[in-house]
């Protein structure tokens, strides 16, 4: 099964390393990961947003190795990475950043309201134990290392890096062939963060959305991340200079180069992290969050609702 049958698919990275990939990548739509060691335990990298696609995901785990995960890792607090950890078992740890229990705990179930779907019968569970510095967990054959790299798409952000294989699960730190986001996070976080991950030269690397990625393919994707946050940039200063608010500048612009990447509306999200982060003396008019900025989406998208195939 592949990215164009338009189903969830594993996709062995290297040899005990998996991705779970979740067609259309669109919102509430992502990508989890797991490790399995020679032991047969288990890390699992995020989970889901619906209790549908979490069994799914938690039955593509059993068929490899019979135990349930010792550990998940929340890449960030997002839902669609963490509805999903009321279905782990107790005796799952789940690990994330400091800020990323903090986020679940005030989000709780509210992205239901803004993107209806079918979510079944989902119970908020935070991280266990967070971080707020990398560390290093030990497999019996291998090391899964936790690097903090936000903000960046968020304020938590975790990559999750396995040094001997050299694969990275990247959470929301990468997107293929979408618009990323960062809102939420850093402009100049996001694009370091990308530099951070091409620096370690992965050989496959799972985006938070979108196909999983390998070899040369894998340096393309993220520096169509870069280049994507500089038009951003450039995008935001020329507009500010013009006295254009960020949904008149994302109007305008339509997209530009990236006009047929799916989820243009987060163009206008990305210009108001832009104009924060470039012009010191800009006063945004509303929080820098996805719900408040979730008005000024749907104009960017002609009206039309924001939907979710979740």
């Amino acid at each position: 099964m592949t990215w164009d049958d338009g189903k969830a698919y594993l996709d062995e990275l290297a040899p005990g390393v998996f991705a779970y990939v979740q067609p259309d990548g669109g919102w509430m739509v992502n990508n989890c990961g797991f490790v399995v060691d020679d032991a047969g335990d288990a890390v699992l990298v995020d989970t889901t947003s619906t209790e549908k696609r979490n069994r799914s995901l938690l039955a593509e785990v059993g068929g490899v190795t019979p135990r349930s995960p010792r550990i998940l890792v929340n890449t960030h607090h997002h839902p669609d990475h963490t509805y999903g950890n009321g279905f782990l078992p107790e005796s799952t740890t789940i690990i994330g950043h400091d800020l990323c229990r903090e986020g679940v705990i005030r989000a709780q179930l509210k992205a239901t309201a803004e993107l209806p779907a079918d979510y079944g019968d989902l119970v908020v569970r935070p991280p266990d134990l967070t971080i707020g510095s990398d560390i290093s967990l030990h497999l019996s054959d291998f090391a899964v290392e936790l690097k903090v790299m936000g903000p960046a798409h968020s304020t938590n952000d975790i990559g999750v890096w396995l040094p001997s294989q050299r694969v990275m699960f990247a959470g929301d730190l990468a997107f293929s062939g979408g618009h990323p986001i960062f809102l939420e996070g850093s402009l100049a976080g996001f694009r370091s963060a990308a530099l951070a991950m091409k620096d370690l030269a992965p050989v496959a690397l799972l985006p938070g959305h979108g196909p999983a990625c390998r070899g040369d393919e894998v340096g393309r994707v993220l520096d169509d991340l870069i280049g994507y946050v500089d038009w951003i940039a450039d995008l935001a200063r020329s507009s500010y200079d013009s006295g254009l608010t960020p949904l008149e500048a994302a109007q305008k612009a339509a997209g530009g180069p990236y006009a047929d990447w799916p989820e243009g509306e987060r163009v206008v999200c990305n210009l108001h992290r832009a104009y924060v982060e470039l012009f010191p003396d800009y006063e945004p008019p509303t929080p820098l969050i996805i719900p408040a900025l979730w008005p000024e989406m749907v104009a960017l998208n002609s009206g039309r609702p924001i939907e979710t195939h979740a």
